[in-house]
Order: C-alpha cells, then structure tokens, then sequence
C-alpha cells in the first residue's frame, strides 16, 4: 500500500497534508524516515511510526458501545447526536455504522462495525439471531402475560410477532421488572408489544445480542473493541 493512502486511511489528515507531513521527516518505516509519499510500505509485516507513535493498521473495526439514551442509531443527522458522533475521530475514519437500532430513548448493547457481511448475518430474519432486553414496565406483569408473548402478540398495526418470545419476570408489582428475548426488530417491538396487553414501558435497555452480552464495565455512552471471543461468539449463527 502506497504510504500516503495508508496515513490517510488511518486518520492522519488528507493526502496533501498526509504529504506535508512526510516532508518533515516525522514517519519512520522499519526505523527509517520516509518522505517520498509514493513509498510502498506493508503494514502487516512493517513497522511504522508517526510522531513517535506506532501506527496500527486495520480494515474492519467491531466495537460495543453502551448506547446512552438521547443519542439516535445512525451515521449522521444534522440535528440530533448519534451514536457515531460519541467515537474517537480514530474509529470514526473507518466508517462503522450501527448494526441495526436501538430506539432514542432505548439504552444498551449496540454494535458498531464496517463489516457489511456480519451486520447482514445478524440482521437477516433468516438467521433469528435473540435479542434480549431489561425493561421496567408500568403495570402488574402476569403468567398470562409471559403465554400471550409465547403465543405472539397483535400490534398495533395488525401485525401478529413471532411465537417463541421468552419473557422472564424478574419482579411483579406496580413496577415490574423483565427480561424478553426476541428474534425480531420491528420499529419500537418491546413497547407494542406491552401496549398490546395493556403495559407500558418506562425503561429499556438491550442486554445480549446472539451470543454477545453488555460489558458492564461500560458506562452509559463509553464503547471499546470487541475481543477475539467476543466476535467469535456474535459470529457463532
């Protein structure tokens, strides 16, 4: 790869200024200045360091973000934050985007990746990749509630969801406390879902996706890197 399309792909500014800054001198290939922008250099076998400061290179990018609420999941709006403006400009110069969504006000798991083949696997309704959500409902959740999920549910719209929703109740009360697992994405499903027997959600927080769960070290807002196993384990469908 030519020198100046391997800095520019790393976020060191366009080629005319990735340019100015091999002039001064301050990239070294292997331990030796490079300043002749068309240089080829391997990153996976070179050594390349700018300003004192290995430079590590990479295509694709997975990362796990726990999605604050306010922010929408998308790449970019004139208006609203996204998820996309809350990453270092270093990630941002890969160009992820959100594998699916959360709604603005919905918190938790998001994953964010450049890999087009994964987000097609765990979006494709084919793959009936589990979802699950913490929600805290207004209202008294029942038995008949956790069958009606099991059966599949009318919304709003006529829409009837899939059977085989798993619906754990963690506590019952004036508020309760769930936890739903389910193989769908339909445009706000967990809150149609409660509205059709009657509930509402005042809380909702996506915990797991696939083989994937929330990194609870991660504050609302922080992301990182998915590890190794935590990529194999998404990619595991």
């Amino acid at each position: 790869m030519r020198m100046d399309k391997l800095l520019a792909n790393m976020g060191f500014g366009s080629r005319k200024e990735v340019k100015l800054l091999l002039k001064k001198g301050v990239v070294l290939v292997d331990g030796v200045p490079v300043k002749d922008s068309k240089t080829k250099v391997d990153p996976e076998t070179q050594k390349v360091v700018v300003h004192g400061e290995e430079v590590s290179y990479k295509e694709t990018i997975y990362l796990m973000m726990n999605k604050p609420p306010g922010v929408i999941s998308a790449t970019e709006d004139h208006v609203q934050e996204t998820v996309i403006d809350l990453l270092e400009d270093r990630d941002q110069i890969l160009s992820p985007f959100p594998v699916g969504r959360l709604d603005k006000d919905t918190e938790g798991l998001l994953v964010l990746t450049n890999d087009g083949q994964l987000s097609h696997s765990l979006l494709s309704p084919k793959k009936h990749v589990p979802k699950t959500y913490f929600a805290k409902i207004n209202g008294r959740v029942t038995q008949e509630d956790v069958e009606a999920f099991k059966e599949g549910v009318v919304l709003d719209d006529g829409y009837k969801t899939k059977p085989g929703a798993v619906l754990s109740i963690l506590h019952s009360g004036e508020i309760s406390e769930i936890e739903l697992i389910i193989t769908e994405g339909k445009f706000h499903q967990v809150k149609r879902m409660f509205e059709a027997v009657g509930k509402k959600v005042t809380y909702l927080k996506r915990i797991k996706m696939g083989g994937l769960s929330l990194d609870e070290n991660l504050k609302l807002g922080e992301y990182r890197e998915l590890t190794k196993e935590e990529l194999e384990r998404l990619s595991e469908r």
